[in-house]
């Protein structure tokens, strides 16, 4: 997309020559994420410093017709801020503020929060920010809070939905408003605030979030299960529960995704039995150590009745934050290895092994490989479609049929596409597997309502036949 002149002038007028993009090379880098191989550069890059400047850049775009994608960290793994249709790539980055209000347990932040920094923040004041992306030395808040993400200890804490209190929102046709209260409970006409959530920037532009916290925990258990069968390490996942054990985080890794981890972490030493095809990786946490450990003895007593090897329970702080490198680094690992696809399925737990046996069934029918992981305790299984040196022609025209069959086989199991990724631009054409075309239609005059010029992130969500 070509933009006018003189509209460049006045996006220069608002955020200042400093701020404003047009070289190919700064395009391009704001025009991918990290999804597959794709780049689509925007027609021009801006920077605003406040929401003041955002709704003067979205009033312009309004008048010109012009597309605009908030741009965070370009973590995403959905093609959610990709900028499709070119027009204005509009960073959030210098959007980064945060303040921790101790008495209230909340924070205030700016959605170019890396949401690491966030979590050490609110730890140096005693306080605990559950959600926890594999990505969070580099996502940040507002992205998070765009694609509703969720992490490994959402099984017991809850996804990001369950602590945004409050959203400061630039509207597609430029008015700020703030869509909630600063309160634990809000029963004050429709709840906009979780609209904008999970939203994938369709709906507005964040601004400005407000966070509760919790107070932090003292103490954790971490133990790394292999099992000889992968489908046992999934039955595993539910049997733990029905046991009354809700562990912090439950998480699962194949075989494929244990060892190319470890290729990728030179750091991180682990010995692993040729026999063993999974691991769980099992985090309990509280206050309390002999409790810790009365729930763990309870895990082994579940564990113990499938077929397992020796399980390791990391005895320090070293040992714990090496097992949770080699779990957070398994995506990055995957792609230095292959351009992949990346599917979010999600089911009730208790269908995980049906789900993965699905998996590697339709990935023989349609000659690819998987590498799986994920949320266990959340029923959420990561799929690593490796494209290797299948053919292109494969990986265009057989590949979605195969994807479109694992989608159909987790709605069956009472699933549905996305855990925590969103749908964004890869996966909007396979909605139609979980939603009816009234349920799109539905949702669709939702985005008319509140854009009804689509110009905020066109072109993503929803089906092209849609």
């Amino acid at each position: 997309m070509i933009i006018p002149q003189e509209m460049i002038v006045q996006l220069e007028n608002i955020v200042g020559q400093s701020f404003l993009f047009l070289d190919m090379a700064t395009r391009t880098h704001y025009g991918h994420d990290e999804t597959e191989d794709y780049n689509f550069p925007p027609s021009v890059v801006v920077k605003p410093a406040d929401a003041a400047q955002v709704s003067e850049i979205i009033k312009l775009a309004n008048t010109y017709k012009v597309p605009v994608v908030p741009i965070g960290a370009r973590t995403g793994l959905s093609g959610g801020a990709l900028s499709i249709n070119g027009g204005i790539g509009l960073s959030i980055e210098r959007l980064n503020s945060i303040t921790i209000d101790e008495k209230n347990l909340q924070a205030i932040l700016g959605p170019a929060v890396i949401t690491q920094e966030f979590q050490e923040a609110a730890l140096n004041k005693g306080l605990f920010y559950p959600p926890d992306p594999s990505s969070r030395g580099s996502c940040t808040i507002g992205g998070n809070v765009a694609e509703n993400a969720g992490g490994a200890r959402a099984v017991k804490y809850g996804v990001t939905k369950d602590y945004v209190l409050n959203l400061e929102v630039v509207l597609p046709t430029g008015e700020i408003i703030w869509t909630g209260a600063n309160t634990l409970k809000n029963s004050t006409g429709y709840n906009l605030t979780q609209l904008m959530v999970g939203s994938e920037g369709t709906l507005g532009i964040i601004t400005k979030i407000v966070m509760k916290l919790l107070p932090k925990n003292t103490h954790n258990v971490l133990m790394l299960v292999p099992f000889f069968k992968a489908e046992q390490a999934c039955e595993a996942v539910a049997a733990i529960f029905r046991a009354g054990i809700v562990p912090s985080a439950l998480e699962f890794m194949e075989r494929d995704a244990i060892d190319w981890g470890l290729r990728f972490l030179d750091s991180v030493s682990l010995t692993v039995k040729d026999e063993v095809q999974a691991h769980l990786l099992i985090e309990v946490d509280g206050n309390y150590p002999d409790v810790l450990f009365a729930e763990a003895e309870k895990i082994m007593e579940v564990v113990e009745h499938f077929v397992i090897d020796e399980v390791l329970y990391a005895d320090t702080e070293d040992q714990k934050n090496a097992l949770w490198k080699l779990r957070r680094v398994v995506g990055e690992a995957v792609k230095s290895n292959s351009i992949y696809k990346e599917e979010d399925t999600v089911v009730p737990r208790y269908e995980l092994p049906t789900l993965l046996k699905g998996v590697k069934t339709i990935g023989d029918k349609y000659g690819f490989k998987s590498v799986c992981y994920g949320h266990a305790g959340d029923g959420n299984l990561h799929v690593n479609i490796i494209k290797g040196t299948m053919s292109d022609e494969m990986w265009e025209n057989e590949v979605p049929k195969g994807i479109r069959e694992i989608f159909e086989l987790t709605v069956s199991l009472k699933g549905t596409l996305s855990g925590e990724h969103g749908i964004g631009y890869v996966q909007k054409n396979y909605m139609d597997i979980a939603f009816s075309t009234q349920h799109l239609q539905l949702m669709k005059s939702i985005k008319t309502i509140f854009d009804p010029n689509n110009i905020l992130n066109p072109g993503k969500i929803f089906p092209d036949s849609i």
